[in-house]
C-alpha cells in the first residue's frame, strides 16, 4: 500500500502571527489533517521561518522530541541546560521530556526544520528525569547517497522502539528492499520523482507498507527523509 498526502492534505500551523509557518504530515489529535498518529509516530511538523522569530518557553512530558535542522540556523533553550545552544543545517537535537521539561526555540530567517514526536512507553518515561542532547552534522555516517541519523551505526539512541531514520539523495534510480513488519514514512524535501511508479512532488508525505521493494526514479536530484517504524508496538501508545 502506498498512501500519498499532499501539502494541502496536511495540517497547518503558525507561530507569532505567521512569522513561523508549519505543514504537518502528522498533526495533533483534533487538527484538520488527513493522517493521524500511527505506529509510535505521534506528531511530525515541517516548520519554516519567514523572519527571525522565537517560540516562547513551553512544557513537554513523556515524549521523545527530535528536531532536524534542514536549512539555516536555530537556537534552543531549556530548563535542564539553562543556556542557548546554536544548531545549524544537518544538526539534530533530542529532548527526552520524561517527567517534564520546558524549552524555547529561535528560528533564523529562512531556516527550516522537521520536528517529530516519538511515542515511547510514556507510562515509563514520565517517571524518568528529562534529558537533552544535540548532535552535530559531522557525527553521522554517510555511505554514498544515504546519511544514517537514527538506528544502527548512529550516535543517537532513543527509547522509542524499532525506529530508524535516514536521509536519501537520489539523482536517477534507487532500490530498497522493505521489511513487511515496518511502516516507511517518507517526506520529499526537494525535487520530484516516482515511487513505485507513483508521481510525487516536493512536500509530499508518503506512507508505505505491504510492499516488497521501494523503487525510486528521479529525473533530477531529489532529497528524501525516511522514518522506519514498527507495524506492531509492544506497549500501549498514547493514541
Amino acid at each position: 500500500m502506498i498512501e500519498i498526502y499532499k501539502k494541502s492534505d496536511q495540517a497547518y500551523g503558525e507561530f507569532n502571527n505567521g512569522d513561523i509557518i508549519e505543514n504537518k504530515p502528522i498533526g495533533f489529535p483534533g487538527e484538520n489533517t488527513s493522517i493521524k498518529a500511527f505506529s509510535n509516530l505521534f506528531y511530525w511538523a515541517h516548520a519554516s521561518a519567514k523572519v527571525d522569530s522565537t517560540i516562547g518557553l513551553h512544557p513537554h512530558r513523556g515524549f521523545e522530541i527530535m528536531t532536524f535542522v534542514l536549512e539555516g540556523e536555530i537556537r534552543h533553550y531549556d530548563t535542564i541546560i539553562e543556556k542557548w545552544i546554536d544548531l545549524k543545517k544537518g544538526d539534530i537535537q533530542l529532548i527526552q521530556s520524561g517527567s517534564g521539561i520546558s524549552h524555547s526555540e529561535f528560528m533564523q530567517k529562512n531556516s527550516s526544520i522537521f520536528q517529530i514526536w516519538f511515542d515511547p512507553d510514556i507510562s515509563k518515561t514520565m517517571q524518568q528525569k528529562a534529558k537533552y542532547q544535540d548532535y552535530k552534522s559531522d557525527m553521522f555516517n554517510q555511505e554514498k547517497n544515504i546519511t544514517k541519523l537514527v538506528g544502527k551505526d548512529s550516535p543517537i539512541k532513543i527509547e522509542t522502539e524499532n525506529i530508524e531514520i535516514f536521509k536519501l539523495s537520489v539523482e536517477e534510480n534507487y532500490s530498497l528492499k522493505l521489511e513487511q513488519s515496518s511502516y516507511y514514512s517518507i517526506y520529499l524535501i526537494n525535487g520530484e520523482a516516482k515511487i513505485n511508479n507513483v508521481v510525487i512532488e516536493k512536500d509530499d508525505f508518503i506512507k508505505i507498507y505491504d510492499q516488497e521493494m521501494l523503487e525510486i526514479n528521479s529525473k533530477k536530484k531529489s532529497d528524501f527523509f525516511i522514518v522506519k517504524s514498527p507495524r506492531r508496538v509492544s506497549y500501549t501508545t498514547y493514541i
